[in-house]
């Protein structure tokens, strides 16, 4: 007993030592040291005294009687960091907000429901977003006043009004957070639509019609700037492209697709896609790089190529998950969540894209008799000028224009290229590096994992179902807890923080897919549990919609729903569309009725906003025509699913196994001796081929 006494005291000594040591090499340390996230740490020695959000901090607030000052960014934001320097660095500003104020910072990615809250106050005050986000609130939480950036002087002026107010009448202050609650609370709930008007053809050609005025037919995106990539955007569009055969948006898609493949947003060296480009040529990008946009964009360009066959769209995909597998794959088969648009340049200053961009003269003493070409194909010229002599590399034309225009083959022009990349990565590599957020987002994991498993599917290489299989087994051992709920974060070994709704929906979204490319019934077993969590736990009956956060989390000052799709679309919609998925593999007729109130709840606003309901008009593509059933029974099932998997078809969905299943939709149709394919509309089926090209001349695309 006295030795393990001995052992403990002389770790706490140790570990007492250490953290003495760290705290004394810097001026400031505040509560932040003991938090996880990568963003909370970089502010851990500001001379604000920053608090995590937690239910200490909120009653020290309520204690004290001072207002909170809620700050919210996320590890890779360029601007968070700017204000940072500008105002959280500077002991003056930190100076009003330690007196005045009960300062919290968040990490929106690891507390997404408190973002959601906040930033829909914002919006309310200001008419838009973004980060890095500032809130006031009353010590219980209630917003009074936020914004966005905002320059130093102009943030202390903001904050000492605000203190005077309350200190001097603070029931107009109470006032103001009342009436902006109330809109908080009455904004972005579902509303329940009792009208059961069929979802048909003409629905989806109203939505399209009304979105064309804002599409961009000559770059690509959206009219103007900034460009966002909006993966669901484009994978609705393409469905509705090839199931209309509307060549005018089949067109639009591809170049979309291929602009940004073209664009700086585009990764040229290293391959990956940054956030968003500021300019309407997808050319000088945001320089930051975020797992949940590659992960989809893998998924939508895997699609694009099963469509087109387009080797571009295959290049893309192959290169993104080279650089996934980098530069944010960990041992354990998880996926960091993001590198930062910063990083130190060559004068040792802190610099947005330093890493990324490069100098005529760099790119001559490398290149060498290479650099004409290369500067050609990579407009290294008035055309790829970003700032400060520096070039963002962004192309123009075609490998096939660029190899006719120098008289060489495209072999011997891709070759090069791939030489360039090579070591112009390797260059590269010198650099100071962006700064890593380390943690693992259940949810954009999931993303990722399916990303990987849809270019399985189209592409049939092993090392992308292995690392999908990798990442669904440590989400399910280590993200999966003991009474069925979902974490939402991991790092260092520990998962913590109740999951989201966009944790179980994105999760269960990949587990079908990963059953639908290897028939292991594991994962969509796992998935059918963690809906059936969903229900128990985030499910409102009265309005059948889900919330975005458990009934098991601490209130904040209002329950909020996620339904307008985003960037990433919204978990409700993400739900709809795995019930609609789930009702027929397990012919449960409740999970379909469910997905199809989901979709009448939001049917009007698709036909208003088309953009940001992409991934509804998907639900509802699905109840336009024909949708089918592929089901594959036999020992050759894998084989014959590699053959369907070449093929787009947006339609259908995939049930297989290789020896007897339990699964509804695969019972008794097990044959030792043969192996058929089973096409399905609602449970009729037709007579089963045992060849899949047979088997697919059965199918109706288009509606």
């Amino acid at each position: 007993m006295y030795r393990l006494c001995f052992v403990f005291l002389l770790i706490f000594t140790h570990c007492k030592s250490q953290t003495e040591k760290i705290m004394s090499e810097f001026k400031f340390t505040n509560n932040l040291i003991n938090e996880t996230s990568p963003y909370l740490l970089q502010h851990a020695h500001n001379p604000v005294n920053w608090y995590a959000w937690n239910k200490e901090t909120l009653e020290l607030a309520k204690k004290e009687n001072k207002l909170l000052l809620i700050s919210i960014g996320y590890s890779s934001c360029h601007w968070c960091h700017v204000m940072e320097h500008e105002s959280f660095e500077n002991e003056e500003v930190a100076a009003v907000m330690n007196k005045y104020f009960i300062s919290v910072k968040v990490d929106r990615e690891e507390r997404p429901d408190i973002d959601q809250v906040y930033m829909n106050a914002v919006q309310l005050i200001t008419g838009r977003g973004g980060w890095p986000l500032n809130c006031v609130a009353l010590p219980d939480g209630r917003p009074i006043w936020g914004g966005t950036y905002f320059p130093k002087d102009n943030w202390t002026n903001a904050l000492e009004q605000l203190a005077k107010l309350y200190e001097e009448t603070p029931k107009k202050a109470i006032e103001y957070a009342e009436k902006l609650t109330e809109g908080v609370k009455n904004s972005d709930l579902g509303t329940f639509n009792a009208k059961k008007d069929a979802f048909i053809s003409v629905d989806l050609v109203k939505s399209v019609n009304e979105w064309k005025q804002y599409m961009d037919v000559d770059l690509g995106g959206r009219k103007g700037a900034p460009k966002f990539p909006m993966p669901n955007n484009y994978q609705f569009l393409l469905n509705y492209a090839v199931r209309s055969g509307s060549e005018e948006i089949m067109n639009y898609v591809n170049t979309s697709l291929t602009k940004m493949a073209y664009g700086g947003i585009y990764d040229q060296i290293g391959g990956g896609f940054s956030r968003y480009s500021v300019d309407a040529k997808w050319h000088v990008p945001h320089f930051e790089k975020m797992l949940y946009d590659n992960g989809q964009l893998v998924t939508l360009y895997a699609e694009a190529y099963q469509a087109t066959k387009n080797e571009l769209y295959k290049k893309i995909v192959y290169q993104t998950l080279e650089f996934i597998e980098r530069e944010l794959t960990t041992n354990e088969g998880a996926f960091h969540s993001s590198l930062d648009a910063d990083s130190v340049n060559a004068d040792g200053k802190l610099e947005e894209g330093a890493f990324y961009v490069w100098t005529q003269n760099e790119l001559k003493a490398i290149l060498r008799n290479d650099y004409d070409l290369f500067a050609d194909y990579f407009n290294v010229n008035y055309y790829g000028l970003w700032e400060h002599e520096n070039y963002v590399l962004i192309r123009k034309n075609s490998d096939a224009e660029v190899a006719k225009k120098y008289t060489i083959s495209v072999t011997e022009l891709e070759n090069k290229i791939a030489f360039w990349q090579k070591i112009l990565l390797k260059e590269r590599a010198k650099k100071e590096r962006p700064r890593l957020d380390d943690k693992s987002l259940t949810s954009w994991n999931a993303l990722m994992m399916k990303g990987y498993v849809d270019a399985y599917k189209v592409f049939n290489e092993p090392q992308f179902l292995d690392a999908a299989i990798k990442n669904a087994t440590f989400i399910y051992t280590k993200q999966l807890q003991e009474n069925g709920n979902l974490n939402h974060s991991y790092k260092n070994g520990k998962s913590t923080i109740n999951g989201y709704l966009e944790d179980y929906t994105t999760v269960i979204d990949a587990y079908i897919s990963l059953y639908e490319a290897t028939f292991n019934e594991t994962w969509l077993t796992a998935a059918k549990q963690l809906t059936d969590y969903a229900f128990d736990h985030f499910f409102d009956e009265n309005l059948s919609m889900f919330y975005f956060t458990s009934n098991q989390d601490a209130d904040l000052i209002t329950r909020k729903m996620e339904i307008e799709d985003n960037v990433i679309p919204a978990s409700n919609s993400i739900m709809a569309n795995n019930l609609f998925k789930l009702s027929h593999y397990f012919s449960n007729s409740y999970y379909l009725k469910v997905s199809e109130q989901m979709l009448h709840n939001v049917k009007a606003k698709t036909r208003q906003y088309g953009s940001g309901y992409s991934n509804w008009l998907l639900l509802g593509s699905n109840f336009v025509g024909e949708y089918y059933e592929i089901a594959i029974s036999g020992k050759d099932a894998l084989s014959q699913l590699k053959e369907i998997n070449q093929h787009y078809i947006p339609n259908k969905l995939i049930a297989g196994n290789t020896k007897k299943s339990s699964i509804p939709l695969m019972e008794n149709r097990f044959n030792e001796n043969e192996t058929l394919i089973y096409v399905c509309v609602n449970g009729a089926c037709q007579l089963p081929e045992n060849n899949a090209e047979k088997a697919l001349s059965q199918l109706k695309i288009k509606f």
